[in-house]
């Protein structure tokens, strides 16, 4: 596993900041440019600390024969906690610390990754046999992944509009 390193994560996102330094501080009011890429980009990032958490969850449940629905629950938990996690040990690496951090972080990613995770397990849920398959099972990992490339395709434009109004993963260029 490694962590996301927004310095680099973002560094050809066509984002104009006329020059100036950032030097830690918001970008207070003036206007977000979001193109494709920086939303593709934003959505990658999510889509491996959810792919992370969640599959971790999965594999734990499954393993220590859980039932669906605590299984789901831990494996969503999780998802965030990597999803999160992402953001906050870049954030903290730039000199930020913890207690901000943390804010940018939840500001950054929560929609991203509540979306992802809500149209992943419903693809999970949706697919016959799916939420029975064994880690063994091909369907439990066709499911799975599946459910993250359909997340992935949905969640993009969601990234997209929200960094064009300053929200989700745009609040992060504040730090780098």
């Amino acid at each position: 596993m490694r962590g996301m390193d927004h310095g680099t994560q973002h560094s050809d996102s066509g984002h104009a900041h006329g020059g100036h330094a950032h030097g830690g501080h918001a970008h207070g009011g003036h206007a977000h440019g979001a193109t494709w890429a920086m939303a593709v980009k934003a959505t990658l990032h999510c889509l491996t600390g959810c792919a992370l958490g969640e599959i971790l969850g999965m594999v734990i449940g499954t393993s220590l024969l859980w039932g669906n629905v605590p299984t789901m629950v831990l494996a969503i938990a999780l998802a965030f906690v990597f999803g999160y996690s992402f953001t906050l040990f870049a954030v903290v690496r730039a000199g930020v610390s913890l207690k901000a951090a943390v804010k940018v972080a939840l500001a950054a990613d929560t929609v991203s990754i509540a979306v992802m995770e809500l149209v992943d397990n419903v693809i999970i849920a949706l697919t016959p046999g799916a939420m029975e398959a064994q880690l063994s099972d091909a369907l439990f990992w066709f499911a799975l992944l599946g459910g993250f490339a359909v997340a992935f395709v949905i969640t993009t434009p969601v990234n997209k509009w929200m960094i064009g109004r300053g929200k989700g993963h745009a609040v992060v260029h504040a730090y780098h």
